[in-house]
């Protein structure tokens, strides 16, 4: 059964918060002379260990050595990032430090140019690997069309309005002829001129599900399966807009060969392009900062470190990318995570500006 923060009494609670906060800090474990002076409630080492030894039993603390302090465990800073974790505000000086970073050379700097700063920005002032993933730049569709070929498969064009052609090849439903692709494409002409991609695929469920009956079943499948090709191979390429900046922090806070593997596990972790996408997905299960711990972010599971991550957003409040910093467990959350919440606002802001302009 795992530990609930109600099952801790108060004297628990406040060593378990201290120890994790000094731990935070300083990055080593912590012993339980240390803590008897930091407590603002007098208590004796003795009484110190036994309530350590109590939190070690319920899975909330673990002994890196014999005979040495403790750390908190992966279940231990889940329980203190969710209830126990202080966040403010970002300070004036380092907001102004972001804002400065963010919006240099604002006047003639592309969306390429705030990512790379973004990027820039948060690994120096979090002195951790940044990750951002770029906004998507989709532009809208102008025309499409099915082109039977030989050997059963068929061509699918997609014209944009700023001129650019893609071909994507497809194998359509059997049996489809090609009376259903002229369908399929007239259908898709009429409802997606105009819109993006992402919008076109939203706009033709809502159709298909109101219009189904109009549609030959044959149709209706190449028209789906056409659309899964199509987001599929987009979300492909996404990785290739992930950047990643300030591998050599990590590096820094590493101490003996352990880490320096640990580390090195991490680095072959973001290697990985085909995951690199997940980045996105945990961003959008939900407004505002998220937190992963170890093992709770496939992504990076193998690396024991944690990943700060937000998503930022257009003017319309839809997703179009993520930011947030990957470092040791033992990051200063409470500094981090308004960090990465302030620099995901600003960077909705800009990326729309420059897209507008």
């Amino acid at each position: 059964m795992t530990a609930q923060l109600g099952d801790l009494n108060d004297r628990s609670r406040d060593i378990f918060r201290q120890l994790v906060e000094t731990y935070l800090e300083t990055g080593e474990p912590v012993g339980s002379r240390t803590l008897s002076r930091a407590l603002t409630t007098p208590l004796s080492p003795a009484s110190v260990r036994n309530v350590m030894q109590d939190l070690e039993e319920l899975g909330l603390l673990g002994s890196p050595h014999v005979s040495a302090g403790r750390v908190p465990t992966q279940t231990g800073l889940r329980m203190f990032v969710d209830g126990l974790l202080q966040i403010g505000d970002v300070p004036g000086d380092e907001r102004a430090r972001i804002e400065r970073g963010m919006e240099a050379d604002a006047a003639g700097s592309d969306v390429a140019g705030v990512v790379a700063r973004a990027g820039a920005m948060l690994s120096g002032l979090t002195q951790t690997a940044s990750l951002v993933l770029a906004p998507k730049t989709e532009a809208p569709i102008k025309h499409l069309e099915f082109v039977s070929l030989p050997d059963g498969s068929a061509l699918v064009v997609l014209v944009t309005e700023d001129g650019a052609v893609e071909n994507r090849v497809i194998t359509p439903p059997p049996g489809v002829t090609p009376s259903a692709m002229r369908e399929a494409a007239n259908f898709l002409n009429a409802m997606l001129r105009g819109r993006t991609l992402s919008d076109a695929a939203r706009a033709v469920e809502r159709e298909i599900a109101a219009r189904r009956q109009e549609l030959d079943a044959l149709a209706a499948s190449l028209v789906e399966q056409g659309l899964a090709v199509w987001s599929g191979e987009a979300a492909s390429r996404a990785p290739d807009r992930l950047v990643v900046r300030g591998r050599s922090n990590l590096l820094d806070a590493l101490e003996g060969e352990a880490e320096m593997e640990r580390m090195r596990r991490l680095f072959d972790d973001l290697e990985r392009k085909k995951d690199l996408l997940d980045l996105l997905e945990l961003a959008q299960t939900g407004e505002g900062v998220r937190i992963f711990i170890g093992s709770e972010n496939k992504l990076f599971s193998l690396s024991g470190s944690s990943l700060v991550i937000a998503p930022y957003m257009d003017a319309e409040r839809r997703i179009i990318g993520a930011l947030g910093v990957i470092g040791p467990t033992r990051l200063n959350y409470g500094r981090v995570v308004p960090i990465v919440d302030y620099t995901a606002r600003l960077m909705g802001r800009l990326v729309t500006d420059r897209r507008r302009g």
